[in-house]
């Protein structure tokens, strides 16, 4: 049964793109079939990460939402350009990736209109039958609005990303609170941006403690990220380093 899994954080510029785009390729090399959905309508991007540009897609959400194009037609393969070693004849291990457009009439129309948020739900579940998923990953917007709430009630997995910071604290605080709400029963904490000057152990303990949800990694701050500015996959350019490493720990606990 396909698992349904939302990453969430309360605030932007937490890296929540970065760890669903990472976590992602993480799952589907372990054989699994994953998509990968850019539910932030409103300032999509994930799509960088993967090193793609608007013109690459020809559809995107946006085309599913207005009726313009059946789910499926918005879900494209990136399996090689991803994870490279992939068998292109492998049937088990792909990578989808699906974008919300770019296209400022679109961005704007969401923004004036809104959307029936009924059928993104509809089209998540269409995606995992279409395309025989095992995981369908949610890059959520940032903050609380119909949307999240949505991603949140539906979530098998809810992963907060946050940094070690007082208003990420307090955001993510309500953010948990909502997800009790709605009954989402596997709730868990990873963060980001750590500072190596920092107590880890104690701050572990204090974030679980205040939240009653388990950290499943700490992720450093650290210069490599910052210089790949989301032009690719960190766990590919450096599949080495203690921030990957941490992630593939995250992606286990996610199987």
């Amino acid at each position: 049964m396909a698992k349904i899994i939302s990453i969430h954080s309360f605030r932007g510029g937490t890296g929540k793109s970065n760890t669903t785009a990472n976590l992602s390729v993480l799952l589907a090399s372990k054989g699994k079939r994953v998509g990968v959905v850019d539910t932030d309508i409103q300032s999509p991007g994930i799509h960088v990460i993967f090193g793609k540009s608007s013109g690459d897609f020809q559809h995107s959400l946006n085309d599913y939402l207005w009726a313009k194009c059946p789910v499926e037609q918005t879900a494209y393969d990136v399996t090689q350009s991803a994870i490279g070693t992939a068998d292109p004849d492998d049937q088990q291990i792909k990578l989808f990736l699906i974008p919300s457009s770019l296209n400022t009439g679109e961005i704007a129309r969401i923004l004036r209109e809104g959307y029936d948020v009924a059928k993104l739900n509809d089209g998540f579940q269409q995606l995992i039958n279409k395309l025989n998923l095992d995981y369908l990953l949610i890059d959520t917007h940032p903050g609380v609005n119909e949307e999240t709430l949505l991603s949140i009630a539906i979530s098998d997995h809810f992963l907060l990303v946050l940094r070690p910071d007082k208003q990420d604290f307090q955001g993510t605080s309500v953010t948990i609170e909502l997800a009790r709400r709605l009954e989402v029963e596997n709730i868990s904490v990873m963060l980001n941006k750590v500072p190596e000057s920092m107590d880890l152990e104690l701050l572990k303990e204090q974030v679980e403690s205040g939240y009653e949800a388990e950290v499943v990694g700490m992720l450093p701050l650290c210069s490599e990220m910052a210089e790949l500015a989301s032009s690719g996959l960190f766990v590919n350019r450096y599949p080495q380093h203690r921030l990957s490493q941490t992630l593939a720990r995250i992606a286990d606990r996610l199987v």
